[in-house]
């Protein structure tokens, strides 16, 4: 299933994309518009997500497989990146939740956050991709914590 990296990358792009375009409808003052594309950009991470750990429990992950004088700053970018996701998808429920809540007023403080926050989680999740699959050949396929920590 070689595709699924690359189908999983896809997602969260778009999801960023997405998450740009609904930030752009918002100061606008298209709120209608605003709320379908949220949600289509939290389907789309969401998909993301589905993907990736249905290819973790069954597949397993792939480990590094550039340059070993590389392979420590890989896995420091990897661990942030990871962090970052979490946080991300914490915030993104969190917002989501407010929204559909019409707590409006402490949706608006902490969706600017949670936007940037998962800018961000884009963009390294597609450096990871690049790293992993497009920059240098991808080490062994195997369980995530033996990808993470290089066993």
């Amino acid at each position: 299933m070689p595709i699924l990296p690359t189908i999983s990358t896809l997602l969260i792009i778009l999801s960023a994309v997405l998450m740009a375009i609904g930030w752009y409808l918002i100061v606008h003052n298209k709120r209608r518009a605003h709320k379908r594309v949220m949600i289509s950009a939290a389907v789309s991470a969401l998909l993301f997500f589905i993907i990736y750990m249905s290819r973790t429990i069954f597949l397993g992950n792939t480990s590094f497989g550039g340059p070993d004088n590389l392979k420590i700053y890989y896995t420091i970018f990897l661990i942030f990146h990871i962090i970052l996701a979490t946080v991300g998808a914490i915030f993104g429920i969190v917002t989501l939740t407010l929204a559909f809540k019409r707590k409006i007023s402490i949706h608006r403080k902490i969706g600017p956050v949670t936007s940037v926050i998962w800018f961000f989680t884009a963009i390294t999740g597609v450096m990871v991709y690049l790293l992993l699959y497009v920059f240098f050949k991808g080490g062994e396929t195997t369980s995530m914590i033996k990808a993470i920590l290089g066993y």
